[in-house]
């Protein structure tokens, strides 16, 4: 298996060479294996253990097991311990997702504090074919079908191409000591059930079915990429992006024959897990949104809006004082008395002075709001009327701010000032206000 495994590195992993390595030890035997393999070859590396206190004094025994080996083979070593179960209750998250986030955000502090290139883990093909199984018992895509990614960023899984018969005959072979997890034995785990009961009648039923099982997500890896390089190219032509809001453009969404599974590849990055509600949203009424912990997706007319969440608890109202000059939040104002009217955009406005009174109030829109709209001669018009002719998303709309004297507006920000605060021949003191 030793020069397997080095020829393996060479064609696939060629790029380790002269790095420095951690790898993940957990003292079980395909970590061991793992470990004796690189220490054969001559690489830098040190080994990385997470006690994560789940087994009682086992626990503990793992790791002074690794700890002995490292002394006795003069290998830099770093032990963790974490209380596994308070963090996982913490976040309501399994202990089996508690102790991977725990253990990969340590291994990748370790990275930066102790300057290793690359994290290894000893993942080889027996627990690429669990994992299948396991996601494929669950239901899932194309992705969840793959497997375990030999690469995935800092992380690699150098063992993939080796089968767990393979490791146990290295370890025999090559007398190497390792530790049994006790929990292994039990079924209590659907991993452990899949590992004892369904993968040997799998293997009995082909006796090369491992071989098979790799034919299978080489094939499937393919497809994936067809998918994603497909989804990309109805990107360009289905969704248009302003900063970091992007539009899906639904008449030409729905002309798409699988128009699903092209918002499953473009939303799932953003953390949703409500499908059937996001496919819903094509045909709902708008003003329907769905969130992820971080994004919402809005229905508005003939869109699909996707944003960030504001996670700013944004007051209801804002009070400006006469003497102060600017304001930073919600939004950037400036406020500045000047001799002569300068030129009027949309972000630049210019009131009479003695007409507003203090202190200023900025808030959000409410419905009931009216204006009088800048050059309509005093005819009053409502806020909502007024958004509905600009054609104003309902995202806009959220995101509008008043500018008001008392109970009266002066400008809908970045969108029209009111008539009665407008500069006439009587006009004396000229206030200028602008947004960025």
């Amino acid at each position: 298996m030793l020069q397997k495994f080095q020829n393996h590195l060479l064609h696939n992993f060629q790029f380790l060479n002269g790095k420095k390595i951690l790898l993940a030890t957990s003292g079980g035997k395909d970590s061991m294996v793992l470990v004796h393999l690189f220490q054969q070859l001559k690489y830098t590396i040190g080994m990385a253990h997470c006690n994560f206190q789940l087994r009682g004094m086992e626990s503990f025994e793992d790791q002074n097991f690794v700890q002995e080996y490292a002394a006795a083979n003069a290998i830099p070593v770093f032990i963790t311990q974490f209380d596994t179960k308070a963090f996982s209750e913490d976040y309501k998250i399994s202990t089996q997702v508690a102790a991977r986030e725990l253990r990969y955000n340590w291994f990748y502090e370790l990275l930066e504090t102790e300057k290793f290139d690359y994290i290894l883990t000893a993942h080889h093909a027996d627990d690429n074919l669990e994992t299948f199984l396991i996601n494929l018992s669950r239901g899932t895509g194309l992705e969840g079908l793959t497997g375990i990614p030999e690469q995935n960023d800092k992380v690699i899984r150098p063992l993939l191409a080796f089968n767990q018969k393979e490791m146990e005959d290295y370890a025999k072979l090559n007398n190497i000591k390792w530790r049994e997890d006790s929990s292994n034995a039990s079924d209590k785990y659907l991993r452990n059930k899949i590992r004892h009961h369904l993968v040997p009648m799998l293997k009995e039923l082909n006796s090369n079915f491992l071989s098979s099982f790799h034919k299978t997500q080489l094939y499937l890896q393919d497809a994936q990429v067809m998918a994603e390089d497909a989804s990309i190219m109805i990107y360009q032509q289905v969704v248009k992006q302003e900063n970091e809001t992007i539009y899906f453009d639904l008449k030409k969404l729905k002309k798409l024959p699988n128009y699903k599974s092209y918002l499953y590849q473009w939303l799932k990055e953003f953390g949703f897990k409500a499908w059937d509600d996001i496919y819903d949203l094509v045909d709902s009424q708008s003003g329907k949104h769905v969130f992820s912990p971080e994004y919402r997706v809005l229905k508005d007319r003939d869109y699909l809006i996707l944003s960030p969440i504001n996670f700013v608890n944004v007051k209801d109202k804002y009070f400006i004082d006469e003497n102060q000059k600017e304001v930073n939040i919600p939004l950037n104002l400036t406020f500045c008395k000047v001799a002569d009217i300068g030129i009027v955009s949309n972000k630049t406005i210019f009131v009479d002075g003695d007409k507003v009174q203090y202190p200023l109030i900025l808030r959000h829109w409410n419905e009931g709001d009216s204006f009088q709209p800048f050059g309509m001669n005093g005819k009053s018009k409502k806020v909502s009327k007024f958004f509905k002719d600009e054609k104003l998303s309902l995202l806009e709309k959220e995101n509008s701010w008043l500018l008001c004297s008392n109970d009266e507006i002066v400008w809908i920000i970045g969108l029209r000032q009111d008539e009665r605060f407008r500069i006439d021949n009587t006009t004396k003191n000229i206030l200028k206000i602008q947004s960025e």
